[in-house]
């Protein structure tokens, strides 16, 4: 069974890398071979918190979904980007790094598909007014959400699967890697003039079009905005504060959505089609598939052998998993690959005896997978719904073209977080 547990989740991981098949019918038709066949059965894959789905990403993502998709009626990201337009006075250099600003600090809050969604349009309207090429901008957007989606727990999909696994707060995401990512962005402020060289040259003509917008006929409906905020400042503070509440972030988000639901009073259809049920689909059937690898023994002894070429060294395990999922996520979507690599990182936090170590393990899987989506066009989802965006919009971008800029960057951002957690975790600890 063991050996067909493998076979069945390498052979949808490759479907799911190289696209060969829709990713959803890769992981369902994965998981069900793995239930059909008996490597796990009904009660491990849908009750079980280890060896199957887990709900409380699903329901956090859900809830989360819905919200946002009420507040995309307001118009008020629309309002943003066009407001950072005028006050960086249609100077593309201050525009890119207001957008991308923009773009890391809603990352951070909301999921980064859903945030380059809202942006990228209004990114390439901006761009049309001021006659220059969109491309450069809307990598830098993407790089940002992936970038700015690290700082918290339901930032980035990948967070809160590190976060299901590993037992981490909303508030610990706070403070172990909100100041890495403030750090990776001043960084990354300082980089982008010279990784983009050349995308700033514009027509003074041009910039009095983009000063004439007016950022206030985006807001579509006043009430319905107040309302939001209100519901997202309440949301946000049962995230911060549910250790103390006992209330999980997931019910939060639910409560939330149904609140938001029920005072906002849009209709049904408009909020439910924001709602990406083929990814909801698709982490139901890769938890199922990666349940079975623990079922079967395969993380516990990936876990092992990981700490036999360590030997027990925890700082050794930290850069090996930050290097190995850069790498990787950006060969893969980071997604699946944290879904697979959590089980074998809460495997090695149990050999380590300094809990600030063991911590560490966590966050250099976090930040080597979100950083590392930055490396290639299919490293993140944020990468491909941008590309999909550019395309329909007749500036397509090339999957090259892309890669030569993420490939710098991630590196960069790597450089960056190796010697944070060395001195973090194990000089000041």
């Amino acid at each position: 069974m063991t050996a067909l547990t493998v076979v069945v989740f390498l052979v949808a991981y490759l479907l799911i890398a190289t696209e060969w098949t829709h990713k959803l019918l890769a992981a369902l038709g994965g998981a069900a071979v793995l239930l059909a066949v008996g490597v796990t059965d009904s009660e491990h894959a849908f009750y079980s918190h280890e060896t199957g789905i887990d709900w409380d990403v699903i329901f956090l993502l859900l809830g989360m979904m819905i919200i946002v998709g009420i507040l995309r009626r307001t118009g008020v990201f629309e309002y943003v980007a066009i407001w950072a337009a005028k006050r960086a006075k249609g100077s593309p250099l201050r525009v890119m790094i207001l957008l991308t600003l923009m773009t890391a600090l809603a990352s951070a809050f909301l999921d980064n598909v859903t945030t380059v969604l809202l942006i990228a349009p209004v990114t390439l309207l901006v761009c049309d007014r001021l006659g220059i090429s969109p491309v450069p901008f809307l990598i830098a957007e993407v790089m940002a959400s992936n970038i700015g989606g690290t700082a918290t727990l339901i930032g980035d999909p990948p967070n809160i699967i590190i976060a299901s696994r590993s037992g981490l707060t909303f508030n610990d995401f706070l403070i172990h890697l909100t100041p890495l990512v403030v750090i990776e962005l001043i960084v990354f402020v300082v980089v982008l003039p010279r990784l983009f060289k050349g995308a700033f040259a514009v027509d003074e003509d041009r910039v009095a079009d983009v000063l004439r917008l007016n950022e206030r006929e985006a807001i579509q409906d006043t009430r319905l905005l107040i309302k939001c905020g209100a519901v997202l400042l309440l949301v946000f503070t049962g995230f911060i504060g549910h250790t103390v509440l006992h209330i999980e972030p997931a019910v939060v988000a639910l409560l939330g959505a149904g609140l938001l639901v029920l005072i906002s009073k849009v209709p049904t259809r408009h909020y439910m089609s924001s709602v990406e049920w083929q990814t909801l689909l698709f982490f139901a059937g890769l938890f199922i598939m990666v349940g079975a690898l623990v079922r079967t023994g395969v993380i516990a002894d990936l876990a092992q052998a990981v700490g036999e070429v360590t030997n027990g060294r925890p700082l050794l395990a930290t850069m090996l998993i930050l290097v190995v999922s850069a790498v990787l996520s950006g060969v893969v979507d980071n997604i699946p690959y944290v879904a697979t690599m959590s089980p074998v990182v809460l495997e090695l936090t149990k050999t380590v005896t300094d809990p600030a170590h063991g911590h560490a393990l966590w966050w250099a899987l976090a930040a080597g997978a979100d950083f590392g989506g930055n490396a290639t066009a299919i490293g993140a989802s944020a990468n491909v719904v941008v590309i999909g965006i550019a395309l329909r919009a007749g500036n397509p971008i090339s999957f090259w073209e892309f890669t030569r800029k993420g490939v710098v960057m991630t590196a960069i951002t790597i450089a960056v977080a190796a010697p944070y957690l060395w001195l973090r975790y194990f000089v000041l600890s």
